[in-house]
């Protein structure tokens, strides 16, 4: 995709895929089919030189970093392979209130460069469906939209505001499982050959995908949690111990001290997708409490310092994607 590098005499390249350095790993000592189902996961990065036409905000970039896995098992274990690997999908969407709109089987199409025999793609096929059928999800039938390797289960992600938000609900496939196999003959192939007539085959996919697509999908988790606006500099002082009582509960906090207007510096925060706004006026000082702005629009007068805590750490100790404070948002 990129052209090498030369470094010190070697020449080195950026890898465009991650599959074959996990083939590597897993051939990295013998193995028999008992040890078998082998899963490797890893953070990883990988690059694609793509035209400047085609890269668009976070869903389309140049470097991917994404949480790639692959197993490595016997054919009568890709149904659970595949079944674990969408449960695990799921987990990740509850905790991060990106709703799964639906799922899509894409399959081989009648025309199209494909590996391996017609024999292979519909016991694949069929190893997919029986995932989805086990666990009770419906799914669109897609022929002609797999991966030229292999089949795949594509997971479509939407992300929908609170209603009182001006942001737009956006959807993408960032999520998936797909199912592989290593072709005969090839160098790779015999390098993790097993002891068994039955065969190697690997089950590929991701529960999050690309962190940047994910990022430019949902509600992004920023560094700041909880960001403290003194009204003015008589605050400055408040402010700043609020700040250190929120860093203590084991919150993200900020203070954005007075300097810039109050609407400027809620509309900058706005900008960065802050959860919690903690504006600290005169009135709010002679009580200890604070006036909070919540991501979702709302604004809630008067609230002491110490329920604000409790109510926040409760929700980030839930993994919860509502902002609390009596409102039943979805979680």
């Amino acid at each position: 995709m990129f052209p090498p590098m030369a470094v010190g005499g070697e020449e080195f390249v950026l890898r465009p895929a991650n599959c074959p350095h996990h083939a590597l790993v897993y051939a990295a000592e013998q193995r028999s089919f008992r040890d078998l189902p082998v899963r490797l996961t890893e953070m990883a990065s990988m690059f694609r030189s793509e035209l400047s036409g085609v890269l668009g905000g976070l869903s389309r970039v140049r470097q991917i970093n994404l949480d790639d896995t692959h197993v490595f098992c016997m054919p009568e274990q890709v149904t659970d392979e595949i079944a674990l690997g969408i449960e695990a999908a799921q987990r990740y969407h509850r905790i991060l209130g990106i709703e799964v709109t639906r799922y899509q089987l894409s399959r081989h199409g009648k025309n199209g460069a494909y590996l391996g025999g017609e024999a292979l793609w519909r016991d694949a096929e069929r190893r997919l469906a029986e995932a989805m059928d086990r666990l009770g999800l419906a799914y669109d039938d897609a022929p002609g939209e797999a991966a030229f390797y292999g089949p795949k289960i594509d997971v479509v992600d939407v992300f929908r505001p609170p209603a009182e938000s001006v942001s737009v609900a956006r959807q993408a496939i960032a999520t998936g499982a797909r199912v592989l196999w290593f072709q005969p003959g090839t160098e790779t192939a015999e390098a993790v050959r097993i002891a068994t007539d039955a065969g190697l085959t690997v089950v590929t996919g991701w529960c999050m995908g690309s962190i940047h697509a994910q990022l430019g999908l949902g509600p992004a988790p920023g560094r700041t949690q909880v960001l403290v606006l003194p009204v003015s500099e008589q605050q400055a002082g408040l402010a700043q111990s609020v700040t250190g009582r929120i860093r203590a509960a084991g919150l993200r906090g900020e203070c954005d001290p007075a300097g810039a207007t109050l609407g400027a510096r809620i509309r900058r925060a706005r900008e960065r997708r802050v959860p919690y706004l903690a504006v600290i006026g005169d009135r709010e000082a002679a009580s200890e409490a604070v006036a909070l702005r919540l991501r979702d629009g709302r604004q809630l007068p008067g609230i002491p310092v110490t329920d604000v805590l409790t109510q926040i750490a409760a929700q980030v100790a839930a993994r919860s994607a509502a902002l609390g404070f009596g409102r039943g948002e979805k979680e």
